[in-house]
């Protein structure tokens, strides 16, 4: 699969696995944010030179560290040292592929990891970007009785309600925010879900909500937000 941004190098994506989620719409609604929104002198706003570590977390194919790998290739003052975890094994064996086919040659760390429940402790208080574009739709349901997840469904199922795996995300990775400096959180939601009923459990974490890009697909408008520290 190949995916063109102005101004830079295509970026080679392969996704052998019937498991992991193939780049789709909010795959490309984040970088192409990103696109125009990192330059030179900054990371959407903040200081370019002051962002240490980002964490693309639910990689999949790894599109998203490899987009941030391919810029910072490019852009000088960006620097970032880049991580990309996912729950499947599948998943980092993918993004693992992608990286060797772009030539990037272990510029990527990547774990394996439940959200953050295998992180190590060294990288507590150390992200000051974390990108998830998480599974955002609520669990199936058949004559009213929850079906059994497979191993795909996780690449779209939020829970129940359809948000409760992006609050558990959200409550995880407080301790791994480095709350001495300003930092992001981007992720991805629909209109499919009413996500606006995670808005007071975001305030009581310490996160302000920020609409940054939306594009209508079909039946939804997928979104685009940024949570900061409020």
């Amino acid at each position: 699969m190949l995916r063109t941004i102005s101004n830079f190098h295509d970026i080679i994506l392969e996704c052998p696995f019937e498991d992991v989620y193939a780049p789709s719409d909010d795959s490309f609604l984040i970088v192409d944010y990103f696109k125009e929104n990192i330059n030179e002198k900054y990371f959407d706003g903040l200081d370019v030179k002051s962002v240490k570590n980002v964490l693309d977390m639910g990689t999949g194919t790894g599109i998203i560290a490899l987009y941030l790998t391919k810029m910072k290739n490019q852009i000088t003052n960006f620097s970032s040292n880049i991580f990309a975890s996912d729950i499947l094994k599948n998943a980092i064996r993918c993004a693992k592929l992608n990286e060797r086919l772009n030539n990037f040659y272990q510029s990527i760390t990547f774990i394996h990891s439940n959200l953050f429940r295998s992180f190590p402790d060294n990288l507590r208080n150390t992200f000051n970007v974390i990108i998830f574009n998480p599974p955002y739709l609520p669990s199936l349901r058949v004559n009213g009785n929850l079906v059994i997840k497979r191993g795909e469904d996780k690449s779209w199922d939020g829970g129940e309600k359809g948000f409760e795996l992006f609050l558990e995300f959200c409550s995880q990775a407080v301790p791994f925010l480095n709350v001495t400096q300003s930092f992001y959180i981007y992720y991805v939601s629909s209109s499919a879900t009413k996500f606006e009923d995670t808005l007071n459990s975001l305030a009581h974490l310490g996160f302000k909500n920020k609409i940054l890009k939306k594009t209508h697909i079909f039946f939804e408008d997928i979104v685009l937000n940024r949570l900061e520290k409020i």
